[in-house]
């Protein structure tokens, strides 16, 4: 049996936990530390638990890191020892919103390790009946993980070195990611100068498809936006050599810090900036 150790047991970790689960590999997890919902998840996901880092990792084919960007390269780094004491090494697959820049630094944290590497980007949501996230994967060793489509994830191996998969990922969320960013910014500045219900009319006349996906998917990110400002921070770093799109997506991380900020409620009164979209988007339904 294939066996592939997960960390962590978000919505994304455990849904990639429980499709490799059903098509019949063994999906391990580390739960110590995790809160009573990430346990819940990997359980429902018929995910295994190890009690340790040793067993969650000894006799496995492949790691997957799937955690928050910022995290990333914490945990390589708390792995090495582990993976460096194991006569028999799974791939190391770093799965993360990450640059390319930090996708290598992770990268560096592993090899002394002796475990190969691969560097992976995950587009779409969580696994669910009749859909997968695409997984792309680069990188010297990519092609041994190619394996893992036949365990029911849409995984790709793409021709590029380290930190191209990455650098795919952060080109794809900086474009949708962005635009959303930049609808929320145009919004809620129409309705500070009361302008609202007009632009809401025009988009319906003139741009009907994208004012339906923003009020698809404005809701939607609320509640993944605290998670989106390293991601965003992430993407700023990898366009670094080009300073004002750098300098966009810094900007961007510290608009969806704001809408976090209000989607938690903290920013009270009329202004709250997610209550404003609400109301705004709301014009739209008629």
């Amino acid at each position: 049996m294939t066996v592939i150790a997960i960390i962590a047991q978000g919505m994304m970790g455990a849904g990639v936990g429980r499709r490799l689960s059903e098509s019949g590999a063994e999906a391990r997890t580390l739960l110590a530390g995790r809160s009573a919902k990430s346990a819940e998840r990997a359980r429902a996901a018929g995910m295994k638990p190890a009690a340790d880092a040793h067993a969650l990792l000894a006799g496995a084919d492949f790691f997957l890191s799937i955690l928050p960007p910022g995290e990333a390269v914490g945990l390589a780094q708390q792995l090495a020892p582990t993976l460096t004491a194991l006569a028999r090494k799974p791939v190391y697959v770093d799965c993360n919103a990450v640059s390319p820049q930090t996708a290598i630094e992770i990268g560096a944290a592993v090899a002394p390790s002796g475990a190969d590497f691969v560097d992976a980007g995950i587009i779409g949501g969580p696994p669910r009946p009749g859909y997968s996230p695409t997984i792309y994967a680069s990188g010297p060793k990519a092609g041994q993980t190619a394996v893992l489509r036949d365990w029911g994830i849409d995984w790709r191996v793409i021709d590029g070195p380290i930190g191209a998969a990455s650098a795919l990922k952060m080109s794809y969320a900086g474009i949708t990611k962005g635009t959303t960013a930049i609808a929320c910014a145009m919004l809620l500045g129409a309705a500070r100068f009361g302008c609202e219900a007009a632009l809401i009319a025009e988009l319906t006349e003139s741009q009907p498809e994208m004012l339906e996906r923003f009020r698809t998917g404005i809701p939607r990110m609320y509640d993944k936006a605290y998670r989106w400002v390293a991601e965003m921070q992430e993407i700023a770093d990898f366009l670094e050599q080009n300073p004002p799109s750098h300098d966009i997506y810094v900007a961007v991380a510290r608009l969806y810090d704001y809408l976090a900020t209000a989607y938690a409620d903290k920013q009270p009164g009329p202004d709250n900036a997610v209550k404003t979209l609400d109301r705004v988007l709301g014009h739209a339904k008629g």
